[in-house]
């Protein structure tokens, strides 16, 4: 049955999107609701950038719809279960509203990043609120079991930071979107294995609307007026589910789930890429003393186009290792410690990044004398 309400969730995403996004190309072409290209951005062409104006409407709908059906028919949670689920899915309903509408504003009229940063806090107190908080470490340096002093703070953080990574790494074709639909294909698994079928139709259900999201946004012709962006409405909504699941999963929680060993780096793990690439990116701007909020053409995929690659390798390869990332760090986890698993991930991140600056480095050096 928790299979079935996945994949009819899932479907019903995917046929809503579908249906709702060539219409919304068709309002922004009639109403002129552009991403204006300039000299930071990729594209030449003025492109709609309101495609994430489709992904929580969607979800919503096919989450409620199929949940509904699911109770009509007779199937019943367990108290304990549903005493945490109700109030976590309501708040987080409450804070994927606040976040849609900023996000909507930002792309038709613009929000200054301070207000946009104070809205994402207020939205990611609504986790500890709601009972949802990183509670336990799982070993990693030591730490097991964390204090709500601590936990809820850092689970604040946490959100506004995922948030802001996704946000971050919307920079070429593919690139936030198809990282989220591995995080999110990933998160199906592990919440479907652990029985968590409601979290399980909520990651599906997501990556469900960001199928037809991807088609148009990676293979709409811009001539033709069939290519879109997610805009900030999708990358904030985006984010803040993905945080949403990750710290549900790492969540030491008997009462819900059984133990999973390294739960909290496998969550996260998910993650790595955006997460990775704005820790590098924000410490790279305040070493060279710029404002670590304003944008620049140092993140990775323009490490990766500086280096010869086209937009769409550079976002099949980041694709590719999001996902080897993802595989090893479930796939290992019972046999190799926490921190170690970790560190192993930063050395991994640290080598790929230099290298690929020592290769765009060469290739500029070797610019001047190419063109004498």
């Amino acid at each position: 049955m928790g299979i079935i309400a996945i994949v009819v969730t899932f479907a019903i995403s995917v046929f809503i999107a579908r249906m709702l996004i060539p219409r919304i190309l068709l309002i922004s072409m009639r109403k002129r609701l552009f991403d204006v290209p300039d000299a930071r951005k990729l594209h030449k062409r003025a492109i709609p950038r309101l495609g994430g104006v489709s992904f929580f409407p969607t979800v919503l709908f096919a989450f409620c719809f199929v949940y509904a059906i699911r109770i009509l028919a007779g199937y019943q949670l367990p108290e304990d279960y549903v005493a945490h689920l109700l109030p976590e899915m309501l708040l987080f309903g409450c804070g994927m509203t606040l976040l849609y509408l900023t996000g909507i504003a930002d792309d038709l009229v613009g929000v200054r990043y301070r207000q946009k940063f104070v809205i994402q806090i207020l939205c990611a107190c609504f986790f500890p609120l709601s009972g949802l908080w990183i509670n336990d470490f799982y070993g990693l340096f030591g730490i097991y079991e964390l204090s709500p002093y601590i936990g809820m703070p850092f689970t604040v953080l946490t959100v506004v930071f995922i948030t802001n990574a996704i946000n971050l790494i919307d920079g070429i074709d593919g690139l936030a979107s198809g990282l989220s639909s591995v995080a999110l294909l990933v998160f199906t698994c592990l919440f479907a294995e652990k029985g968590m079928w409601s979290y399980a139709m909520l990651a599906c259900g997501t990556f469900g609307v960001l199928i037809p999201f991807f088609y148009y946004n990676v293979f709409g012709s811009a001539e033709r007026a069939r290519k879109i962006f997610m805009g900030d409405t999708g990358s904030l909504t985006l984010g803040y589910t993905l945080s949403f699941l990750a710290i549900k999963y790492c969540q030491n929680n008997p009462a819900v789930s059984s133990f999973t060993e390294g739960a909290f780096v496998i969550a996260f793990s998910t993650l790595i890429i955006p997460a990775f690439d704005v820790i590098r990116v924000v410490l790279f701007r305040i070493r060279h003393g710029r404002n670590p909020f304003e944008p620049d053409r140092n993140h990775i995929h323009h490490k990766l186009l500086a280096v010869g690659l086209t937009p769409r390798q550079a976002m099949i390869g980041l694709l590719c290792t999001s996902c080897v990332f993802s595989a090893a760090n479930i796939f290992l986890m019972p046999y190799i410690d926490n921190t170690c698993m970790l560190l192993a991930d930063i050395i991994i991140w640290t080598v790929l990044n230099i290298y690929l600056d020592k290769i765009r480095d060469k290739r500029m050096a070797e610019q001047p004398s190419s063109a004498r």
